[in-house]
């Protein structure tokens, strides 16, 4: 347990979170949205701590992160807790983890990065549940596995604010943010936040040198028209055509096994939407197999990183330039 960051003391023992948007306000022995961020007298405590949830040693295909060390290795952390309440949560057994005792393994910073230099890693990700609501842990973490050489990844929600970014960016190098929808409705029906912190997590990190990929799973019903796959096309060509967009599979997950999987028709459709609008590198998950899970040179058009699933089965890329035609790719490699 450790004092939090981003609080702020209020009246009668309350604190005023402002980790993310949700501003919570704690009275004393209350928990945050999250979870895990509990007022114990007047003060704000992160109950995740070094409390890990989950440890693995992950492809970095994975993640998703398509640019950054392809085939290498992601040494994966996780606590429980998430600042959003996504129906359809693949990860809701610890994401959703609410009341009672936290568990998980102890760490220390030290020990993560330790671990992740023994076991051939080059980059740490926070992913699973929502990094965010753990960042005392990531920052420590970070801070460290950046002098010792290694790449820190947020797989995240994006829903924070921009104070929350700023204590973070000097030791941040990727992020795969969750477009989840470009609806409003769909945000506080669907997932319990708002649209526009996500939108403006993109195009800070991006804006400030982060290598930012973006995921969008595409749920039957839910946000599979091609009007909105459209809106988040042209949202994400606004901000830079150089960043990967992941159109991944539906499968039925937690209270939202009522629905059909995603048919690889829609991907394959909007994959050619968003080439066709000027994105280089558009990508199709969750279906292994698929010629969207390729990368091509955007000049050339020929095949520089083939993958099968989580597996690469082939680089044609030289210190970041295409083997063919020594066009520049946009990444870390």
């Amino acid at each position: 347990m450790k004092e939090a960051l981003f609080y702020e003391k209020g009246e009668d023992g309350k604190v005023r979170c402002f980790l993310c948007p949700h501003h919570c306000l704690i009275p004393q022995g209350g928990r945050g949205v999250c979870g895990v961020r509990e007022n114990q007298g007047g003060k704000l405590y992160s109950l995740v701590y070094g409390r890990l949830v989950a440890e693995n040693l992950d492809p970095i295909e994975k993640k998703p992160i398509f640019h950054l060390y392809p085939a290498s290795t992601s040494y994966s952390i996780a606590t429980v807790g998430c600042n959003l309440h996504c129906l359809h949560c693949q990860n809701w057994e610890i994401s959703q983890w609410k009341q009672g005792d936290i568990p998980g393994r102890e760490r220390t910073p030290e020990e993560v990065v330790d671990i992740a230099l023994r076991w051939g890693a080059r980059s740490i990700s926070y992913t699973y549940t929502e990094p965010l609501i753990f960042m005392e842990f990531a920052l420590d973490t970070a801070k460290i596995a950046k002098e010792k050489g290694l790449k820190n990844i947020f797989v995240t929600n994006g829903y924070a604010e921009k104070g929350t970014w700023e204590k973070i960016l000097p030791y941040l190098d990727a992020a795969n943010i969750d477009l989840k929808s470009f609806s409003e409705d769909f945000y506080r029906e669907i997932c319990g936040g708002r649209l526009s912190p996500v939108l403006e997590s993109i195009k800070f990190l991006k804006v400030n040198g982060v290598w930012v990929e973006v995921t969008t799973l595409i749920i039957p019903t839910k946000n599979d028209s091609l009007e909105e796959l459209e809106k988040i096309a042209d949202f994400i060509l606004s901000v830079s055509d150089e960043i990967p967009w992941h159109i991944t599979a539906f499968y039925p997950a937690y209270r939202m096994l009522d629905l059909p999987p995603t048919p690889s028709s829609i991907l394959r459709k909007a994959r050619e939407m968003a080439l066709r609008k000027g994105l280089k590198f558009v990508y199709t998950g969750n279906i292994p197999g698929e010629e969207g899970e390729n990368t091509y040179c955007p000049s050339c058009g020929k095949l520089i990183i083939g993958r099968y699933g989580f597996r690469v089965t082939e680089i044609n890329i030289k210190q970041g330039r295409c083997k063919f035609c020594n066009t520049k790719i946009p990444g870390i490699f």
